[in-house]
């Protein structure tokens, strides 16, 4: 590992980069003060609900709101009618979906009118008194019903692009198929004709909840003029631009605030409950609230469920030769961010090997389910167990050890990972060694327990544009204006680090606040593992510009031509053993005690548009090792320890490293021991509540959890650093599908329930 040098100007004394220095978020959230979406109160706000459809697939014959509108209360009730005099459809990768359901329903739980009333109990009690005349129709509620030949269509027309697609131009409409991938490399020919081991299986990955604390929640007000939102969302950037287009409104004359978030893992990306509650609220000329239940989150957002063919084909010595996949992922009854996650998936399909040839087709599929969008990690997630299974059968077949299969096949630093992608800037076999000797790897066996490994990629860093501003005041206090999400994650700490490192000040001298798109500059997103890689490195640019005007009055303060004879110092600058404050240069500044110094820092790509075809803007590496133990009589399936790498360039604050590994490797061992969202053949979603959608608990914790951090200071954002968090949820299910796998259990279907371990166990026993 290679050792940092620090900023020209800065003492070692006063650093904070790499420091697991506290958040300034846990106080107001241990003390009940941080205040979420749901705790704001606007004057003159109303409250919202929404009337959402029984059915999975019918016709709207007619709507009558006459007596909802006139119960106690009730201020408006929006229909489809209301919505005559816009383009009602939104969505960032495809403009499919309505504000509410026009002509037809598609999925149980599609909202078909909105209630605003005084109180929430008046509304509630109004919305179940609008009548809805459905005519209903076929269903297709898997994968399998809409891929039939004779498949009910959702959607016919033209597809139209969203606003933030950025992925090439969309395809022609195919049935139910609303987006395709492909990636080919090679003579997949030649690898059939001398392969001497072929893995070829199906695989099943379930539809899972992303369940964050916090549910979907928004606060709307539409004057006419002006669009004003209190909302719980990762990208309110995004959000913006579509709500400006949805509304026909400048872009300036729609702001977003974002207070602190209960989490988001994906499920508050891009636009969700925002356009109904505007709309809702444009009717009533009142503000309004909105606050999801559980079961209604459920059915706004979710993870896409899979179904898989790979095959893989291999040398008797363990030499990788082709892989053919095919994969269709359930995007639901609109695409929401279907299409990114069929491409990151296609991507991710391969896994980072040295392939002479491979060729994968992916399909993103409309089904009469709850639309499919982002969750952590997403396509690598979906790939990575199904690919690293088929590598260790392959070493099994061959008599290799896994790690030594690795070591023959995985590609090394500086290697092309994807056609006209970034390099490979990751040491993948010394990160997997790494995990699998913190596991213990090699010791001797014990009955019914086994050992896995795994490794991925995840494209991170999504488009690369970030902007900030830092403003250091007349007493020296510093205030960072970024885009970021706070949802959990640390980002404010870690913004609030890295301009204390620039400008050499305190830590507790930096405040850093929530998102308003009216004050706050542009960040394109909080997601793909970019806030401290993109984001953080706009906010050390701002934080040096202000560092150079402070340099450039203290040049003339004491008289100096060199700014190397200056250093940055707790708060001062110092010249020898001369030195005067920040606060002080300030004054000398202006003349008086006043005025502020302010930067400016943005990032924006470096070559061609930053989109995510010409990505991306750094590999995540995706990189575990797990023990488990199975009980052959039950198929009960006990994670003992599990170790993530997380190979970060450089850990600003250690403490977050970890605690983002140790959350995603708990989401891991949900993905993969019992997390699955289940549908009725008529669409219904049957466990939505947390009665019966199962989620980990402590019990579920393996006794070891060990987060290794890799630093080798080799990362494009601030510092070398690199972005985290993803890696290890993608990399955790795999890694226990092959531990079990290891145990003499083979599964090609995820969650590994008891009862699917049990039958497998018989099955294998006969």
């Amino acid at each position: 590992m290679t050792t940092m040098t620090p900023l020209q100007g800065r003492s070692e004394g006063s650093r904070v980069l790499g420091l697991s220095v506290g958040r300034p978020d846990t106080p107001p959230k241990m003390s009940g003060r941080a205040e979420f979406v749901g705790d704001l109160e606007v004057p003159g706000m109303l409250h919202g609900s929404v009337l959402r459809s029984p059915y999975a697939h019918a016709l709207i014959k007619a709507i009558d709101s006459s007596v909802a509108e006139n119960m106690p209360g009730v201020v408006a009730v929006l229909t489809r009618d209301d919505l005559s005099d816009i383009d009602p459809y939104y969505g960032h990768a495809i403009q499919d979906r309505p504000i509410v359901a026009l002509e037809k329903v598609r999925f149980v739980g599609e909202p078909v009118a909105a209630v605003a009333a005084e109180t929430a109990a008046q509304a509630e009690a109004a919305m179940v008194h609008i009548q809805v005349d459905y005519e209903e129709l076929p269903v297709a509620a898997s994968l399998e019903a809409a891929l039939a030949a004779d498949a009910p269509l959702l959607h016919d027309g033209e597809l139209r692009p969203g606003a933030a697609h950025g992925l090439g131009d969309l395809p022609d409409r195919a049935g139910n198929v609303c987006y395709s991938y492909s990636i080919d490399r090679g003579d997949l020919n030649l690898a059939r004709e001398v392969a001497d081991i072929v893995i070829d299986r199906e695989y099943t990955f379930p539809a899972i909840y992303q369940y964050s604390m916090e549910t979907h929640s928004v606060i709307a007000q539409h004057d006419g003029e002006e669009i004003r939102l209190w909302a719980s969302c990762q990208h309110p950037f995004l959000v913006r631009a579509e709500m400006a287009k949805l509304f026909d409104l400048p872009i300036d004359r729609v702001r977003i605030t974002v207070p602190f978030l209960g989490g988001g893992f994906g499920s508050k990306s891009y636009t969700k409950m925002e356009p109904l509650a505007t709309a809702l609220a444009r009717k009533a000329e009142r503000p309004v609230k909105i606050v999801n239940r559980v079961d209604e989150s459920m059915v706004t957002t979710r993870r896409h469920n899979m179904n898989c063919r790979m095959r893989t084909m291999a040398t008797s010595k363990g030499e990788l030769l082709g892989r053919e996949v095919e994969i269709w992922l359930d995007t639901g009854a609109y695409a929401d961010n279907g299409p990114r996650v069929t491409a990151t998936a296609g991507d991710a399909a391969p896994g980072p090997y040295r392939w002479p040839s491979f060729k994968v087709d992916a399909s993103c599929v409309y089904t009469n389910t709850g639309p499919s969008g982002s969750y952590r990690a997403f396509g690598a997630t979906h790939l990575q167990w199904i690919g690293e299974s088929q590598i260790d059968q392959i070493a099994r077949a061959a008599g290799i050890d896994p790690l030594t299969m690795r070591d023959l096949n995985l590609l090394r630093p500086g290697e092309e990972v994807r056609a006209g992608g970034k390099p490979l800037d990751a040491d993948l076999i010394g990160d997997v060694q790494k995990a699998a000797a913190a596991i213990g790897w090699g010791r001797e066996r014990i009955a019914n327990r086994g050992m896995g490994v795994s490794v991925g990629l995840l494209a991170a860093g999504a488009h690369p544009v970030s902007m900030a501003t830092v403003k250091m005041d007349a007493t020296g206090g510093v205030t960072v204006l970024v885009g970021s999400t706070e949802m959990g994650q640390g980002t404010r700490t870690v913004m609030a680090q890295i301009a204390a490192e620039v400008l050499s000040v305190p830590f507790g001298s930096v405040f850093v606040d929530g998102t308003d798109t009216r004050f706050t500059p542009y960040d394109r997103s909080t997601g793909a593992s970019r806030s401290t890689t993109v984001a953080g490195l706009a906010v050390k640019r701002a934080a040096e510009e202000v560092l150079d005007s402070l340099i450039e009055t203290a040049l003339a303060i004491f008289d100096v031509p060199d700014r190397a004879e200056l250093k940055a110092l707790d708060g001062s600058i110092c010249h020898g053993s001369k030195s005067m404050t920040m606060a002080e240069i300030i004054s000398a500044r202006f003349g008086f005690v006043g005025g502020e110094l302010i930067g400016n820092g943005e990032v924006k790509p470096e070559g061609g548009s930053g989109s995510y075809e010409e990505g991306p803007v750094f590999w995540e590496v995706c990189v575990a090792a797990a023990e488990v133990e199975v009980d052959r009589a039950t198929g009960v399936v006990r994670v003992l320890q599990t170790a993530t790498v997380a190979d970060v360039g450089t850990a600003i604050n250690p403490r977050l490293v970890e605690r983002q590994d140790e959350g995603a490797t708990i989401q891991g061992i949900g993905n993969a021991m019992f997390e699955e969202m289940v549908y009725a053949e008529d669409g219904n979603l049957l466990n939505d509540t947390l009665l019966d959608y199962r989620i980990p608990t402590t019990l579920d914790l393996p006794e070891n959890m060990t987060c290794i951090i890799v630093e080798n200071n080799d990362g494009p954002g601030p510092f070398g650093a690199k972005g985290c968090g993803e890696g290890a949820l993608a990399a955790v299910p795999a890694a226990i599908v092959n531990a079990l796998a290891d145990a003499g259990v083979p599964m090609n279907q995820l969650p590994l329930t008891p009862e699917r371990v049990w039958r497998k166990i018989q099955q294998l026993e006969q």
